[in-house]
């Protein structure tokens, strides 16, 4: 789902709200396309993001810093900040609006590229089919909407495809799927095609719709028991609320599975 190489992309305002020591990054609407907590600003302040990071339930912690993070669409730089300054990763971004790197930069304390982050300036869908990243990315975060936050900008099975290329064997993609105009069902079915059926799981709906979808390169169903481990060590460890994400998280059960 690539846009014609000729036609000019019109790209929204970018601007910045305070609201006490909550920071918000808005792209010429006031719906928040991403928020800081101003005296802890590598930290994800919210919920949704929080679970875009679920992919850690299926990597070992210690293994965490050698892996490789790359995130589609910036936003206020949340996951690309965890991964970096928390997690230690390598990380990548491909965002498509200069003005978005530039106030990320100057507002939301997103660091400099160096040996460890790598922000690229173009357009997610063509970018990630360059053949340096095929088969190098451990946690691939999509989180790619339009000024309105109506539906996902990309949201093909050809793009969930292109995607799955990109991940390592165990490599896992995190995509969100809130949108007052998308079909969650539809959307699944595309995810399901490029993946399979049983690599999917599913958080349920935030307050505010939002709803996480994980996808792995390599399908597995760890036990719960194996799950909750794993998800008090990354609470102990980072802090994120793992051991909640286990009460509204599970393999994706298809709209025309059967009970």
């Amino acid at each position: 789902m690539s846009r014609k190489k000729q036609t000019p992309i019109e790209l929204p305002e970018v601007s910045v709200s305070d609201d006490g020591d909550v920071r918000y990054l808005h792209l010429g609407t006031p719906w928040i396309q991403g928020s800081m907590r101003v005296d802890d600003p590598f930290e994800i302040d919210l919920e949704y993001v929080q679970r875009m990071m679920a992919w850690l339930l299926f990597v070992e912690p210690e293994r965490v810093p050698r892996r490789h993070a790359m995130q589609l669409g910036l936003g206020a730089g949340a996951i690309t900040k965890y991964c970096v300054k928390k997690l230690r990763m390598r990380s990548t971004v491909v965002e498509i609006n200069p003005r978005v790197i530039s106030i990320c930069r100057a507002w939301f304390r997103l660091p400099p590229d160096s040996a460890k982050l790598k922000v690229e300036l173009g357009d997610a869908a063509e970018r990630i089919r360059d053949p340096e990243w095929q088969g190098t990315v451990d946690a691939l975060a999509v989180d790619l909407y339009d000024h309105e936050a109506a539906a996902p900008v990309l949201d093909s099975a050809d793009f969930y495809r292109d995607c799955r290329a990109l991940l390592t064997d165990d490599g896992v993609l995190t995509v969100n799927l809130f949108g007052r105009a998308s079909s969650y069902d539809s959307s699944l079915e595309k995810l399901a095609d490029a993946f399979g059926e049983d690599a999917l799981w599913a958080f349920k709906p935030t307050r505010e719709g939002n709803t996480i979808v994980l996808a792995q390169r390599t399908p597995t169903r760890p036990r719960r028991a194996e799950l909750m481990e794993r998800a008090e060590a990354i609470q102990a460890r980072w802090g994120l609320p793992a051991t909640k994400w286990l009460r509204v998280f599970k393999p994706v059960k298809m709209p025309d599975d059967k009970a």
